[in-house]
């Protein structure tokens, strides 16, 4: 059997990420954990940025892989798109390096910052290609899918995230309601 060097050494990075942070993590700790020498993390990246972008990019894809296993047919646009940027928070408050590395952008440490803000702009890349077909079919009216992408985030971020310090958590039926007011009332066709 072969062992795969590169998936250790990702899963070891990944690993000692969440535990102690991007900036806590040295490439020596990585190879320990891996089990490989030094030198043979080299063979596969640049850096400890290059690990990192690398991680993140399969986190993006799991993430996106569990948001599109919510659309339902039966359910109605915003309906979907309500259950797939809760799954994608969702996913990204339980997971353990996304938990750390948003602790960690906190201090803005620059590689972290950089690679959060490339992970809210694959939500907001994919909420922009649903909004796009939405439009296509006519589900919503004409507008800009970037932006409106964008601020459909920030609500639902806002939502979530910042409400909820001085606040008691809001229920995802409370969550979709609010999101149907303030935002898919004002794009519907029917509207």
């Amino acid at each position: 059997m072969k062992v795969d060097r590169k998936k250790q050494i990702v899963d070891a990075a990944g690993k000692s990420f969440a535990l102690f942070g991007y900036k806590a993590t040295s490439m020596e700790q990585i190879a320990k954990l891996a089990n490989v020498g030094k030198g043979t993390i080299y063979t596969f990246f640049n850096n400890k940025e290059d690990l990192l972008h690398y991680i993140m990019e399969d986190l993006i894809n799991e993430m996106r892989v569990a948001a599109e296993e919510t659309f339902e047919a039966g359910l109605s646009f915003h309906e979907n798109v309500h259950r797939a940027i809760y799954k994608m928070l969702e996913y990204r408050l339980k997971h353990q390096l996304a938990i750390k590395l948003f602790e960690e952008s906190k201090f803005g440490t620059p590689e972290v910052v950089e690679a959060l803000n490339n992970f809210e702009e694959a939500i907001i890349n994919y909420i922009t290609n649903i909004l796009k077909q939405a439009i296509e079919a006519g589900d919503i009216r004409p507008c800009n899918p970037r932006i409106t992408a964008f601020v459909i985030l920030k609500v639902y971020v806002a939502l979530i995230f910042d409400w909820e310090k001085n606040n008691p958590s809001l229920s995802k039926e409370e969550l979709a309601e609010l999101l149907d007011l303030y935002i898919f009332q004002g794009i519907s066709a029917n509207h």
